[in-house]
């Protein structure tokens, strides 16, 4: 079976190329071929996302989820969950570095 392809001139910067041609190389393939495979696999990722995303989207409950987030009751954060902002507004607190808060 013979593949037709289209022949296009790309222009990319050097240092771009320079990081083609060694990975290429690595890879054991022309710049070409390595050019091609990173395109194909580009492309099935983001087709695959597009279908996920699409069966999703057909799956969801627009008029449910709103009444969910817009719901009464619930329990109010607990006093070490929040913190107070400079408005006197109070905000989620996030867990600092070093904190084991949300860790397993």
């Amino acid at each position: 079976m013979t593949t037709k392809a289209a022949t296009m001139s790309l222009r990319l910067p050097i240092s771009l190329k320079a990081a083609l041609e060694k990975m290429a190389a690595a890879d054991g393939t022309s710049m070409n071929q390595f050019l091609v495979m990173a395109a194909a696999e580009k492309l099935a990722s983001l087709q695959t996302a597009e279908t996920f995303f699409a069966q999703r989207r057909e799956k969801g409950d627009v008029e449910a989820a709103l009444s969910f987030l817009t719901r009464n009751g619930g329990e109010a954060p607990h006093p070490d969950d929040v913190r107070e902002e400079t408005h006197g507004a109070t905000t989620p607190a996030l867990p600092g570095p070093g904190s084991d808060k949300g860790t397993a």
